[in-house]
């Protein structure tokens, strides 16, 4: 099935066609069939949104407007492309045979090309003589990044541990000025830092990122269309510009940067030959120093340097940074628990989501200060991002009804629900609460009471909570079996003992107990 484009890429093509691009053009900058760019902005044109509009809809919204497109013109042509590209890189095994490899090949697709066109395609496509062709690079148009192959060190100060670090190079092709920095890997963490870095160095944006085929940038390479990765183009969307990685194996579509890198060990690498140095940021120091000497060197043949040219030409193309830095995004998906609450496993944390999404996939984005949740390219939830492991972070609004009653209870709460039904209610709840270490465990008894009035009336709960106060026996059972038998209700139970009348009749006879000693 042919890959389809995603609404990043649909941004990534609104932005070249505000900045003039041609459909052919945009094509030849994100790698994608010019047909395909034409019909999009077609679709674009007609679905009554400028592209202004268009850029500040989410991408759950642009999925629905523009449904997937093919991005691949002749499937067939491209299978034979890609089986090429397996196929070369054993021509000189011992016996290769290209026959062996067309029997396979048209086993393995549904409509294969005829032996004879196998080999025509075939020669086409490597041929044994090649030309270089000269590149003219427009000013602002992209930015080349890659490191540089050869490492550079530094020596942990405790351990005396020595620790190789990867050297970013980034260069703008047309005035051909160069960023170098020091950093410890090539993850997508430290690749996307250091791409920051250099638009503030430059101090502004170019249309395009151009990078190597590496794995901080793309989930699944190609010669014709590689998949960059949803962090980098998050990053691109941000700075406003688009990603376009090379084609595999073909170093001559970023040359200047290639050599790039070799004048960097020329001018970087060997005056830091013999210098040891203890942190990546002494490192990088000295890394500046060097890059500003190199940077001002004059061109033998244009007497100007790189920086002149930067300044007199190419700085006024580059597009205005961002007010913001980028923070890096990473992706997980988690499925909304029977709670309400997906489980952020990072941390081992868990966040609420509204309840009606309970038992749906969703996706989660986050930083070091945010988490946000997903659902079909729509933010459902938003969270500040916590540390604390088995932490519940609740927005109170993701609540059901009935879980939002839940969450409000106190020991206050129930004694202004009990309140309502009068002071003796109030008392009993208060003393059943009281009379426990942890109140929590006394919620649902104290409920329990207050619930009596739905059956026995708000007076005759009232009356029952007076009646075991006075016997002091206050709880939940007692209460209850207070008003099944009706004893609520019984007036010689509720006379005080003193206030009972005696059955022996008032005489001037009676003698006292003083007569019986």
């Amino acid at each position: 099935m042919a890959n389809t484009l995603d609404p990043m890429d649909l941004k990534q093509i609104i932005n070249l066609k505000q900045d003039g691009y041609s459909n052919r053009q945009i094509g030849a900058t994100l790698g994608i069939s010019r047909n395909t760019i034409n019909s999009y902005i077609h679709l674009f044109k007609g679905s009554g949104y400028s592209f202004k509009e268009l850029l500040k809809l989410d991408n759950h919204t642009l999925e629905k407007l523009f449904t997937s497109h093919t991005t691949i013109n002749n499937k067939r042509y491209d299978e034979l492309m890609l089986y090429f590209e397996s196929i070369n890189k054993a021509r000189n095994h011992p016996g290769f045979t290209f026959l062996y490899h067309y029997t396979e090949y048209s086993q393995k697709v549904k409509d294969p090309y005829s032996y004879t066109q196998f080999m025509e395609h075939y020669h086409r496509k490597y041929a044994k003589i090649k030309g270089s062709m000269k590149l003219e690079h427009e000013a602002g148009k992209e930015m080349f990044v890659d490191f540089a192959g050869k490492k550079l060190q530094i020596v942990d100060k405790i351990t005396g541990e020595i620790l190789p670090v990867e050297v970013f190079v980034a260069m703008l092709p047309n005035s051909q000025y160069t960023y170098v920095e020091a950093c410890m890997s090539q993850k997508r963490e430290d690749f996307i830092s250091c791409c920051e870095n250099a638009l503030h160095f430059y101090g502004g944006v170019p249309k395009a990122i151009v990078s190597d085929n590496l794995k901080s940038v793309v989930t699944r390479s190609s010669r014709y269309e590689a998949q960059v990765n949803r962090s980098f183009k998050d990053f691109a969307r941000h700075y406003n510009c688009v990603v376009n990685p090379t084609r595999s194996y073909s170093p001559q579509d970023k040359a200047l940067v290639e050599n790039a890198v070799h004048l960097a060990y020329q001018r970087i690498y060997y005056p830091l030959r013999e210098m040891t140095f203890f942190s990546l940021a002494d490192l990088n120091k000295e890394i500046k120093l060097l890059l500003e000497c190199y940077n001002n060197l004059l061109f033998q043949r244009k007497e100007a340097s790189r920086l002149e040219l930067f300044q007199s030409v190419e700085r006024e193309y580059l597009k205005p940074l961002s007010s913001t830095r980028y923070e890096i995004k990473e992706y997980r998906r988690a499925k909304v628990q029977k709670i309400g609450y997906i489980y952020f496993s990072p941390d081992k944390t868990y966040y609420s989501v509204p309840y009606r999404y309970i038992g749906k996939e969703t996706t989660l984005h986050y930083t070091k200060g945010m988490v946000e949740v997903y659902y079909n390219q729509q933010r459902i939830a938003i969270h500040q991002r916590s540390g604390s492991k088995g932490a519940y972070i609740t927005n109170k609004d993701h609540l059901s009804s009935s879980h939002k009653q839940y969450s409000q209870w106190s020991p206050q709460y129930f004694k202004n629900k009990a309140a309502v039904h009068g002071s003796y209610v109030a008392a009993c709840v208060e003393r059943i609460i009281a009379a426990l270490d942890y109140p929590e465990t006394g919620y649902k008894r104290a409920m329990g009471v207050i619930q009596l009035h739905k059956s026995y009336g708000s007076q005759r709960l009232d009356n029952a909570c007076k009646r075991a106060i006075q016997a002091d026996a206050v709880s939940y059972n007692r209460i209850t079996n207070i008003l099944k038998n009706n004893l609520d209700q019984s007036s010689l139970f509720l006379q005080e003992e003193t206030d009972r009348g005696s059955h022996i009749p008032k005489h001037a006879n009676i003698r006292g107990a003083s007569n019986y000693k």
